[in-house]
């Protein structure tokens, strides 16, 4: 995708000052120090009998050579200011073709569903079970972190791999055991392609009081419920029940009871 003219004159600089070496290659590569692409380190390096005989460094700005011979060759290269400008090309070439595919790649990608929830209650005696769960993602590379006050937590940790669903999407669940307290502050930090900043989700400490009241509460409410429920099956059953009655008896309208009374 590049132009490779200056990485062909030097192997071929290379070929004809090593005319008997027995095995010779070269690969460019760049890598990228920002996440936008702006700082990028490209290298080109050429091997002859899997010896490193010269290299090109952006950061440098020249060739450099390895071996007497291949200084000499380089040094010719580095005062040619043609190859010089190439090299230059080819930098800001990869850099476009990086900055394109990371915004497919971004295009692409899918957030994390997070839900951050504990199965074991602790208490001050036994630690409790807290897992944070990542649903629905792509791509696959995720990090879960857990946070207590902000410091991370190593220890007690246990996390899944990466786990497909079937359908180009993944799942990832971390473990942590943990006895907390009222004032730690408890987080699962998630780091995805599809976030462009770490995201943090808080898990609500429940004391044990707090849990003895949801619980209390949550009885009563359906206990009173089922008190209702009995309570408006009772009335809509009695209600039928007179209704069979009248019909059955054939109970007169008011009309027909004031004209009998009358005749009396």
């Amino acid at each position: 995708m590049f132009n490779s003219n200056s990485f062909g004159h030097l192997a071929s600089s290379f070929a004809t000052a090593f005319v008997y070496a027995l095995y010779g290659y070269g690969f460019m590569s760049c890598q990228f120090i920002s996440e936008g692409g702006h700082d990028a380190l490209y290298t080109v390096e050429v091997y002859y009998n899997k010896q490193l005989f010269a290299s090109y460094n952006s950061t440098e700005g020249k060739y450099r050579g390895y071996t007497e011979r291949a200084k000499d060759i380089t040094d010719g290269l580095n005062h040619n200011q043609h190859f010089l400008d190439q090299e230059k090309k080819n930098l800001e070439l990869l850099k476009t073709v990086y900055c394109n595919t990371l915004h497919d790649l971004k295009n692409l990608s899918q957030e994390p569903r997070v839900r951050v929830f504990s199965t074991k209650t602790a208490n001050s005696h036994q630690p409790g079970i807290i897992i944070c769960s990542a649903y629905n993602f792509y791509p696959k590379p995720i990090t879960l972190t857990w946070l207590r006050n902000g410091e991370e937590v190593t220890s007690e940790v246990i996390s899944t791999d990466e786990m497909s669903d079937g359908n180009w999407l993944y799942q990832k669940h971390s473990y942590l055991e943990y006895i907390p307290t009222p004032t730690d502050t408890i987080e699962c930090m998630v780091e995805h392609a599809s976030l462009p900043t770490p995201k943090l989700y808080r898990w609500e400490y429940l004391s044990e009081s707090r849990i003895n009241k949801i619980t209390v509460g949550t009885a009563g409410l359906l206990l009173g419920l089922a008190f209702i429920t009995a309570g408006a099956i009772y009335y809509m059953k009695h209600t039928k029940a007179k209704a069979l009655f009248f019909v059955g008896d054939k109970m007169p309208t008011n009309k027909t009871v004031i004209s009998v009374e009358n005749n009396l």
